[in-house]
């Protein structure tokens, strides 16, 4: 049987961008095999790579310093974390927050003595404090005290942890903030992007993230003087949580957004047009849609409205389910997702992250497309005439809609000088709206087509007597060579829900366990079900939507 890449055609029809772009499939998004966090963690088993733990200095309480050294793509980098003893009234998990259960630096390197003295003054002030290119990365993490507790009590006592509460928590800390990209004077992106491993978008954050969980493993079995099950270890992964802050990503790098959605659409494309499927790959996808099902019955929300969600989602997926025995029919991917047409748009968002995760010959080195390393490229448009056509064909969706209408741009977002994060505003009850963030990108493009003259004219000459509409035509400017980069809702609408764009950028994470408190920010696991610290080997490379069994 002749290689799947091999049964591929080179050009592949994707999924147009008025039916990906929508808040309601963002929504309802899964992580991938192409996920940043899987990324990252396929290439550490593919290189075999081995944590060295050189540096150990923790109380019995598990406060003080710890180094861990990995070797990754050809460079050697190190977390340096700190654990400290934090008071229950300065708990917090708000961006604004000032002191943390543990602090982390991902570092360039092996540190020294005097290096690790630097940061351990330093990283406990976060944002406050003075770092060095040598620095790559600064995060925070919080306990979750209850699973935390619980987990280093059953040790103590010569026991292992509820594996059910395991299973409802899923991690022993929660980040609350993972800096990168030169934020707060550490490395610019620049100085390691080219680098084997850290080309792809939060490469380095996710390494991070992943060293952070293996700590956290360390650390709980010191103070609780035993060894974790490594079935139960495995299910451990690092929490997050994530609010509004997030959201205005998608907007503000449109051109991520476009290859991040370009690679995964590509991705699907590629695997609908598989001509047959071996009785390995059956079997494969077989065993993971009963992964999926028993996934979903692992996964409870205490918000009622999004557990009642995942209830419908798993009944629809336990109707859905016998379609997977009709593989050996030609074109079995294609015929599969189908019929999925006729599901959910969260059946359908389940279905695509399945039937990626078996073709990794296939799909893989699209994970290397997900960057952006040139910016926006795009042409000037000939006149007039020519801007009024690339609105009415890449941005139809924006005439349907009356911007006139009050519940139409009843939000304006904002960022909270007191907060210093990004906010929601009701345009007509609370102040400030002449200072919104501009991610009213739809209505901006309706203002601009409705002020174009009639006559064709240069772009130029229009703008000089209209320059506030230049976003917009940067924007039209974009979408025309990036269909992929604008989400195709209203954002400013009252109906507009910030939980979805979360949920976007967090599956493309490799966020798992969605857990919505509110409809503007969301908990989740990262990590959760990944190989240990030391199974870093290419068979390991299978925690596809984790179960406990």
């Amino acid at each position: 049987m002749p290689a799947v890449k091999d049964m591929v055609p080179d050009i592949a029809p994707l999924r147009p961008p008025e039916e990906v772009m929508r808040l309601s499939r963002f929504g309802a998004m899964m992580p991938t095999r192409l996920s940043f966090l899987r990324a990252v963690v396929r290439r550490l088993c593919a290189e075999r790579s081995k944590i060295t733990r050189t540096v150990w200095t923790m109380d019995a309480l598990g406060h003080g310093t710890a180094v861990y050294s990995v070797d990754f793509g050809g460079h050697t980098y190190s977390l340096v974390a700190l654990s400290h003893d934090l008071p229950e009234d300065q708990r917090s998990d708000r961006v604004i927050a000032t002191a943390w259960d543990a602090v982390f630096v991902l570092y360039d390197g092996v540190p020294s003595s005097s290096e690790v003295a630097r940061i351990a003054r330093n990283a406990p002030l976060q944002e406050a404090g003075r770092f060095s290119p040598r620095d790559l990365v600064l995060s925070r993490a919080n306990k979750s005290v209850r699973m935390w507790d619980a987990t280093a009590r059953a040790l103590q006592a010569g026991t292992q942890p509820d594996a059910a509460m395991i299973r409802d928590i899923g991690y022993l800390m929660r980040t609350t903030a993972v800096y990168g990209n030169g934020k707060f004077g550490i490395a610019d992106r620049y100085l390691i992007a080219d680098r084997k491993g850290l080309g792809g978008p939060f490469a380095a954050e996710m390494l991070t993230v992943y060293l952070i969980r293996h700590f956290t493993l360390d650390l709980v079995q010191h103070v609780g003087q035993g060894r974790l099950d490594p079935q139960l270890a495995r299910h451990l992964g690092i929490g997050n949580a994530t609010g509004l802050g997030m959201a205005p990503f998608l907007v503000n790098h449109p051109v991520l957004l476009n290859n991040w959605m370009m690679a995964r659409e590509t991705a699907l494309a590629r695997v609908r047009q598989i001509e047959t499927l071996s009785e390995d790959q059956q079997a494969h996808l077989k065993a993971l849609a009963k992964r999926a099902a028993q996934h979903l019955s692992e996964w409870h929300v205490p918000a009622s409205d999004h557990d009642e969600a995942l209830r419908r989602l798993e009944r629809e997926w336990t109707g859905f389910a016998h379609h997977f025995d009709a593989l050996d029919a030609p074109r079995p991917m294609d015929a599969l997702w189908a019929v999925a047409q006729n599901a959910s748009v969260a059946l359908q968002e389940l279905l695509l992250s399945l039937i990626l995760e078996p073709f990794g010959d296939l799909i893989d080195g699209l994970a290397d497309c997900m960057g952006d390393p040139f910016g926006p490229l795009t042409s000037p448009f000939g006149g007039t005439q020519a801007l009024r056509h690339a609105i009415e064909t890449n941005w139809p969706w924006v005439f349907g809609i009356d911007y006139t209408d009050a519940e139409a741009c009843r939000r304006f977002w904002y960022v909270s000088a007191a907060k210093l994060e990004p906010r929601l505003g009701d345009r007509y009850l609370d102040v400030g709206a002449e200072l919104e963030t501009p991610l009213d990108i739809g209505r901006r493009v309706k203002a601009l087509y409705e002020n174009l003259p009639t006559t064709d004219a240069p772009v130029s000459a229009f703008l000089e007597a209209h320059p506030g509409h230049a976003l917009a035509i940067s924007r039209v400017a974009l979408t025309a060579r990036y269909p992929y980069a604008d989400i195709r809702d209203n954002l400013i609408a009252s109906t507009c829900r910030p939980i979805d764009m979360l949920r976007c950028k967090l599956s493309f994470f490799g966020a798992t366990k969605f857990d919505p408190k509110s409809d503007l920010w969301t908990r989740i696991t990262l990590a959760q079900g990944a190989p240990l610290g030391d199974e870093l080997m290419p068979e390991n490379d299978d925690w596809w939507m984790p179960v406990l069994t």
